[in-house]
């Protein structure tokens, strides 16, 4: 499938450029030194709750808030990665070289996602070493962690999505990163405003539109269908939409 092929090259792309390796080396940093305060913060408290039925464990205190503020980090990066996907191309004047190849839109679109998709799954994996490390010395309960990352990974891709979308309303790398942030943080944090909110209908309805309200309960190590569902339906409606844009760009073409 030519999309697989597409993906690798922007997979290639990517790690061409000083941008991913500093994006790696960065979020490791940052994500290393919190996952450090974390297993400090433990190994402080782990002598109070050895008393306490019912305590949090290890994973509850490290690898929790770890993912937590991985998907915030993360949150910040990924309009970087996706900035360029579409309006570089424009930019460049090399988006007609690309519709008149024998590829379809879906093709093109599915592949630069996949891509992406690619550089953020290494770099949830290198994330991931970090709790499992732990199991050197102790155990951890792999249900949490797995739908943890279960939960981060459907984040990103909605992330990734998004930021694929608006990369195509505009020529400008700039202009798709700020835009493609305004939209992630507005759906981040719009579950805030459901709260102040006296009809409950409407409270309902943006806490179901908040991608973080949907990972949260992944994080709790609570798998819900409706979690997965809602986050699949994001990244497809998004695709789709960058579909219909790059075909409306063809036919002007």
């Amino acid at each position: 499938m030519m999309a697989f092929t597409i993906a690798g090259r922007e997979l290639r792309s990517l790690f061409v450029s000083p941008l991913a390796w500093s994006i790696l080396a960065v979020v490791q940093l940052i994500l290393g030194y919190m996952f450090l305060t974390q297993l400090d913060l433990f190994m402080t408290l782990q002598s109070r709750l050895l008393g306490v039925e019912g305590a949090p464990g290890v994973t509850e205190i490290i690898v929790v808030p770890l993912l937590g503020n991985a998907a915030v980090v993360l949150l910040l990066v990924v309009p970087m990665l996706t900035m360029r996907l579409v309006s570089e191309e424009r930019r460049a004047q090399t988006l007609s070289l690309l519709f008149s190849a024998p590829l379809s839109m879906s093709e093109i679109v599915l592949g630069k996602f996949l891509g992406v998709m690619g550089f953020l799954l290494i770099t949830v994996l290198m994330i991931v070493l970090m709790p499992l490390s732990l199991l050197a010395g102790g155990s951890l309960d792999m249900g949490m962690l797995l739908a943890g990352v279960l939960g981060l990974v459907l984040l990103l891709a909605s992330f990734a999505a998004l930021g694929l979308f608006m990369s195509t309303l505009t020529v400008q790398p700039t202009i798709a990163a700020v835009s493609s942030f305004g939209v992630l943080l507005l759906l981040w944090i719009i579950d805030w405003a459901g709260g102040n909110q006296s009809a409950g209908q409407a409270s309902e309805l943006f806490a179901y539109l908040s991608l973080l309200r949907h990972f949260e309960s992944l994080l709790r190590g609570v798998f819900n269908s409706a979690d997965v569902i809602y986050y699949l339906l994001f990244v497809t409606l998004f695709l789709v939409m960058s579909i219909r844009r790059l075909d409306a760009d063809r036919l002007q073409h």
